[in-house]
């Protein structure tokens, strides 16, 4: 499981001040910053055996990423190739699963290695525009969508931005392709999945979007009353289309009713 640091965690949780669950809250972060993660040996050993059991879920790229993958090794340096891609091998080297996206036009994801995903998998999005990805979680878009494609193709080059998002799991299961099942265990046995991401136009064509997962167990919440307090505020203001995509109301009446202990 990969921890945060917890006071860290706690004294900045992803859900903020629990006024809305989908904010931009892209913040600058310096180059050193930005893909210095290094990995861990049980992390390595997660992404190494999905991409040899599972390579078609975990890694995809469209004909014309070629040059893209090229330009984006720059930043990573791999010099030999155990992959029939590139963004693979790239992947190996960083915490951060990697998407690579089209900075222009319809900004299309081009190339991904996700071993990671949080309800998602990239056959099904791969070569579609951003729109088009976020189009499941209907608000994501109306809320941000515009936002995210205008800061994506107006983003200085080279300067690295930071945001956290953030789920609830019955489980520190990294590989979730489609919804979890509502869990069967108490909310007490629960987990926050945060998902600590980057965005960096790294080229005037292209940018990467980066993902590092955390887990956190739901128990502490009630350490922190403040926080608990924002975490409530944060699920009674989801709309629809954001219960629906955290697992349902009952899900949701759950969460609340531990919570509100």
């Amino acid at each position: 499981m990969n921890k945060d640091n917890d006071l860290s965690f706690w004294h900045n949780p992803p859900w903020g001040d629990g006024k809305q669950k989908y904010r931009l809250g892209l913040r600058p972060i310096s180059q050193k910053d930005w893909l210095n993660r290094q990995i861990g040996q049980d992390l390595f050993n997660h992404k190494k055996q999905l991409l040899s059991d599972n390579y078609n879920d975990v890694v995809a790229v469209t004909r014309d990423s070629l040059d893209a993958q090229s330009i984006l090794n720059k930043h990573f340096m791999v010099d030999k190739r155990n992959y029939p891609d590139l963004i693979a091998d790239m992947s190996l080297l960083i915490q951060d699963d990697l998407c690579l996206i089209r900075s222009n036009g319809e900004q299309e994801l081009l190339a991904a290695s996700v071993c990671s995903p949080s309800y998602w998998d990239v056959q099904s999005k791969i070569g579609k525009p951003l729109t088009e990805i976020h189009k499941p979680v209907t608000t994501l878009n109306e809320k941000i969508g515009d936002r995210i494609s205008t800061f994506i193709r107006q983003a200085p080059i080279l300067r690295p931005f930071a945001r956290q998002n953030w789920l609830i799991h019955g489980d520190t299961n990294r590989f979730y392709l489609k919804e979890e099942q509502l869990p069967e265990s108490h909310p007490s046995e629960w987990f926050i999945r945060t998902e600590k991401e980057t965005l960096c136009r790294f080229h005037k064509e292209y940018s990467l979007f980066t993902i590092n997962v955390f887990f956190q167990p739901l128990h502490l919440v009630h350490d922190y009353p403040q926080q608990r307090q924002c975490l409530i505020e944060s699920l009674n203001g989801f709309d629809d289309a954001e219960i629906a995509y955290f697992g349902g109301k009952k899900k949701i009446q759950l969460l609340l009713d531990y919570l509100s202990r």
